[in-house]
């Protein structure tokens, strides 16, 4: 695959499995959400569609009321496998999207995220997994997975980069509004 910049107009956000009962177990949480925040206001401002999967609600719980409401209009898809691609409302609600570029966060790193962009990718798609707005319960656990899906020819990036791809250029109104949510997560702890 040629190395490319993510553009907004070709982007899919898509968030796994950031559920009530798991979240709080996962390492460093505070700093996951703040990135997710971070990402859901930049796909709000530069119309990046969001796709959100849930893992078993019934034990699991919902996605995170911070989430849910960033996001109100976008109905969960539930599923039971742990890899996105196997359920049917995924995948014909990603080709809905008509988006080449699928940037995707949440949790497990190791398990539903990856598994989701290794068949992904296995299948030609341009994935990119967000670091830092992914995590694990075990901090080896979500390494050792950035790490495999790197070799395995899936894009890590960051937050940060991804909206910086996404905007192009600084002055804009776009840019600013980025700017103030930037600082305002920075004010709290990462």
């Amino acid at each position: 695959m040629k190395p490319e910049l993510l553009s907004r107009d070709l982007s899919v956000l898509v968030i796994v499995d950031v559920q009530e009962k798991l979240l709080p177990h996962i390492h460093d949480h505070t700093r996951l959400l703040n990135r997710l925040a971070l990402l859901l206001t930049a796909s709000r401002l530069l119309g990046v569609p969001v796709l959100l999967t849930e893992q078993y609600p019934k034990g699991l719980g919902p996605t995170v009321a911070v989430i849910r409401q960033a996001i109100p209009d976008c109905d969960p898809i539930v599923k039971i496998d742990f890899s996105c691609t196997p359920v049917d409302e995924f995948r014909e609600r990603l080709a809905a999207t008509s988006r080449s570029q699928i940037v995707m966060a949440g949790i497990e790193a190791h398990v539903c995220v990856a598994q989701s962009a290794l068949e992904l990718a296995g299948r030609g798609a341009n994935v990119s997994v967000v670091a830092d707005a992914t995590g694990s319960r075990r901090p080896p656990d979500a390494e050792t997975a950035l790490k495999r899906l790197t070799a395995c020819g899936v894009n890590v990036t960051t937050a940060e980069a991804v909206v910086f791809e996404w905007l192009r250029r600084a002055g804009t109104e776009e840019f600013k509004a980025i700017q103030r949510k930037l600082k305002e997560l920075e004010g709290g702890k990462e």
